[in-house]
C-alpha cells in the first residue's frame, strides 16, 4: 500500500511483530512507535535482536508475524516500486560503517543519488561536498578513501552517505563503537544538531550509556521479547532486573548521575 496509514506523528509503527530464526524466537508481540523528530536510542543485552528489529522495518528481514509501518508504508506488503520509495525517505549508518573502500567518500555518498536519482555528476559533486560539510568533516575528506581516514571520520563519512538523500529518518548501528571519549561525544552532538536542524528522526542502537543519556529523547530496551519504551527517567524507575542491572550498575551511575531521576534518588 502508499497510503499513509499510520499517525503524522509516528514515522515508525509496530504492532504484534514476531521474529523467529529455527526455533529461536527472538521478538514476540513486539510493539512500538516512533515519533517524527524524536532520538531512539535501542538497547538491549546480546540475542535480544536490536539490529533484527531495524532490519525488519527497512525491509531488509521479513518477520513471522505483525504489522509494520514506516512513512505511511506496509512494509510487509509494499511491491518493488513501493519500497524503492521508501528506501529514499530513510538512511543507514551500519555498525562497520560499510564504506566502499574503493571509492572515494564523495563517490561513496553518490551512490545512493545514483540509484534514486537522475541528477548530473555536477550536481551531484555539488550534494556530495555539502553531506561532508553537514557530516563534520574537512572539504578535502570528500577526495579521500576510507583507509585514509581515522575511525572517527570514516564514521562521519558514513553518516555522510546516509544524509545523502535527505532522508526523513536515520538509522545508526552502534555509531560510536570504537570511538574514544571525546570523539563519541562529538558524535552523539552532531546528531543532536543535526536531528534539530533537519528535522531528522534518530533511531540508534548503542551500548554507549553516554550517547543516552546526553542525546535520546526516548529509550526502548528490548527485554523478554518485547520492547519497554519511555524517557531516561521512566526506565531508570522500571523494575525490571534487566534494565536495573544495565542503568544502575556501576558504569550507569557516572553516565546519568545529572539527570533529574538521578538528582532526585
Amino acid at each position: 500500500m502508499d497510503g499513509a496509514t499510520v499517525s503524522q506523528d509516528h514515522v515508525i509503527s509496530i504492532r504484534g511483530l514476531k521474529n523467529q530464526f529455527g526455533s529461536q524466537v527472538v521478538h514476540e508481540n513486539l510493539d512500538l512507535d516512533i515519533r517524527r523528530g524524536e532520538i531512539v536510542g535501542i538497547v538491549g543485552g546480546s540475542g535480544t535482536g536490536k539490529t533484527v528489529l531495524l532490519r525488519t522495518i527497512i525491509g531488509l528481514n521479513q518477520p513471522v508475524e505483525g504489522e509494520v509501518s514506516m512513512m505511511g508504508y506496509d512494509v510487509r506488503r509494499a511491491g518493488e516500486a513501493e519500497m524503492k520509495a521508501l528506501r529514499r525517505t530513510y538512511g543507514v549508518l551500519f555498525q562497520d560503517g560499510a564504506l566502499f573502500s574503493s571509492l572515494t567518500v564523495a563517490e561513496n555518498i553518490e551512490v545512493p543519488l545514483k540509484e534514486h536519482s537522475k541528477l548530473s555528476k555536477v550536481f551531484m559533486d555539488e550534494l556530495a561536498a555539502l553531506k561532508v560539510q553537514l557530516a563534520g568533516l574537512p572539504a578535502n575528506a570528500a577526495n579521500k578513501y576510507p583507509s585514509e581516514l581515522s575511525g572517527g571520520m570514516r564514521k562521519r563519512a558514513s553518516l555522510a552517505r546516509a544524509l545523502a538523500m535527505d532522508p526523513a529518518v536515520v538509522f545508526l548501528d552502534e555509531p560510536t563503537s570504537g570511538l574514544d571519549p571525546i570523539g563519541a561525544s562529538a558524535f552523539d552532538q552532531l546528531v543532536k544538531t543535526l536531528s534539530g536542524t533537519l528535522g531528522l528522526t534518530v533511531f540508534m542502537i548503542t551500548h554507549d550509556l553516554d550517547s543516552l543519556a546526553a542525546i535520546c529523547d526516548r529509550i526502548a530496551v528490548l527485554v523478554d521479547k518485547k520492547v519497554r519504551m519511555g524517557t531516561l527517567e521512566e526506565i531508570l524507575a522500571d523494575d525490571h532486573p534487566w534494565i536495573q542491572q544495565y542503568f544502575r550498575g556501576p558504569r550507569a551511575r557516572a553516565a546519568f548521575q545529572n539527570t533529574p531521576h538521578a538528582q532526585g534518588q
